[in-house]
């Protein structure tokens, strides 16, 4: 079993992506099952195989704790790593190809509390990898592209796992696409663009910081996908297979 974890900013579509990604690989013909890691999820876009919501209700949370939706959802999220050998059983009683795992719509919930990393990298399983989503409409401008590459970056160094840089909504932002993608891919066009923002403090930290990384090998190659028209996902799903089993996918 190999398992993918979704994560990104809130709004980047990553419940969108865990549908069309199950619904990818089971008509290549692999056995695929979903898994929702928020809590406080509503009106997903697939039906969840396995359902954190199932273990821990956020209402519940909420009236026995006397705390607030925000508290409650800090608290669940922690409770979630409590519920990993409940979640490992109804995910062996599938026994999948592939586990696509839609993660926690605010980030720092799952990537900077202590059970995010702990799931991510005790789940058992033959191999993982991460997928962290650019919003083409948060990275519009250098400073948020760089800024998100940041994100992305932490987010790494926290789950310590292979991570996969993606580009969400590229039927969306047009040809807009080009330019992102020509900062993703060259660090000097990144910069140049920078210097073409009006020289205050923003520009020039941003400037400085991005210096520093392409001094420490900085590179975030996006793969550019639409979970609506599925553009880009034969790219992301051959990418995933290099990392899993050097190429082969897994069908039956």
């Amino acid at each position: 079993m190999f398992a993918i974890f979704i994560v990104g900013t809130a709004g980047a579509g990553k419940s969108l992506l865990t549908s069309t990604l199950v619904s990818w690989y089971i008509e290549k013909g692999s056995h695929a099952i979903t898994v929702n890691l928020d809590p406080g999820a509503s009106d997903l876009p697939y039906t969840p195989d396995v359902d954190v919501r199932d273990h821990i209700d956020l209402q519940t949370i909420m009236e026995h704790y006397q705390l607030g939706p925000n508290g409650a959802l800090i608290l669940a999220s922690d409770l979630i790593a409590t519920k990993l050998n409940d979640l490992q059983e109804e995910i062996d009683e599938f026994n999948p190809d592939y586990l696509i795992v839609d993660t926690p719509g605010q980030i720092e919930l799952f990537a900077y509390r202590n059970s995010g990393p702990f799931i991510v990298n005790n789940l058992k399983c033959d191999g993982r990898a991460v997928l962290f989503l650019f919003d083409a409409l948060l990275v519009l401008t250098p400073i948020n592209f760089i800024s998100i590459a940041l994100l992305a970056t932490s987010v790494q160094l926290r789950l310590r796992s292979p991570q996969i840089a993606v580009l969400t909504k590229r039927d969306i932002v047009g040809n807009k696409i080009k330019k992102i993608m020509r900062w993703s891919s060259s660090s000097v066009a990144l910069e140049e663009s920078v210097r073409e923002v009006k020289e205050d403090y923003q520009s020039l930290l941003s400037s400085g910081i991005l210096r520093e990384l392409i001094r420490l090998g900085f590179s975030y190659e996006l793969i550019p996908i639409s979970s609506v028209t599925r553009e880009g996902i034969l790219e992301l799903s051959a990418t995933l297979a290099n990392i899993f089993r050097g190429g082969e996918e897994v069908e039956d």
